[in-house]
């Protein structure tokens, strides 16, 4: 039987991704900033969307920060979109603010002048882009490399350590979509509206044994 722990801080497609788990098999998910019942969990998956300002101050109030750096360093976690962000030093949103500190990064603004072939592209970067994959992984299992998933994001994560970076893609410049370390894996993307490809993720992250 397999527990997931949906990270509740106020942000976040929590159902959604609470569902598609369900969907790929998770035995039971909940949604919670229970310290007892995240501890009482096999994995956790630490969402997010919305303003970074906003995403920190909910995680502060409820003491998921916390619960983000001990399950990190006890079992296997997964983080979505903000969730990775956070997971930097400091981010350029909204004028500038503290994250987790986790990883040595940065979030940075892709900017209002971004052009491919000529043409000006609109931020945020929304819809569909290819995922390189820049490492073997367990949760790249059976999702063929280039495979499509669905972003939603106008700041994207600069991480110092280049060995951290699991996968990478393209929109005007190229850009880190997904981070691995230990038993954690972090995700600019959203598995949860990926389709096919989205639910196989979280069907690895279930069955991931670290």
């Amino acid at each position: 039987m397999t527990t997931v722990a949906v990270l509740d801080y106020g942000m976040g497609n929590l159902h959604s991704v609470a569902k598609a788990l369900e969907h790929v098999g998770a035995s039971k998910v909940i949604i919670t900033h229970d310290p007892a019942l995240v501890r009482a969990a096999d994995r956790v998956v630490f969402p997010g969307v919305g303003a970074m300002r906003d995403c920190m101050a909910g995680m502060k109030a409820v003491g998921v920060d916390a619960e983000v750096r001990e399950a990190a360093s006890q079992k296997p976690v997964l983080a979505i979109c903000v969730g990775m962000q956070a997971l930097m030093e400091h981010s350029e949103e909204n004028g500038g603010v503290d994250c987790l500190a986790m990883f040595n990064g940065k979030v940075k603004f892709f900017g209002n002048d971004l052009v491919e072939n000529g043409q000006r592209l609109k931020v945020p970067h929304m819809g569909w882009n290819e995922v390189n994959h820049t490492i073997d992984h367990a949760l790249w299992r059976d999702i063929p490399q280039n495979s499509r998933f669905y972003f939603v994001h106008s700041f994207y994560v600069d991480v110092a350590d280049s060995q951290l970076i699991a996968g990478r893609s393209h929109y005007g410049l190229d850009f880190t979509t997904a981070i691995s370390h230990d038993n954690l894996f972090a995700v600019q993307f959203h598995p949860e509206k990926s389709q096919k490809m989205g639910l196989q993720l979280l069907k690895n992250f279930v069955e991931w044994r670290v």
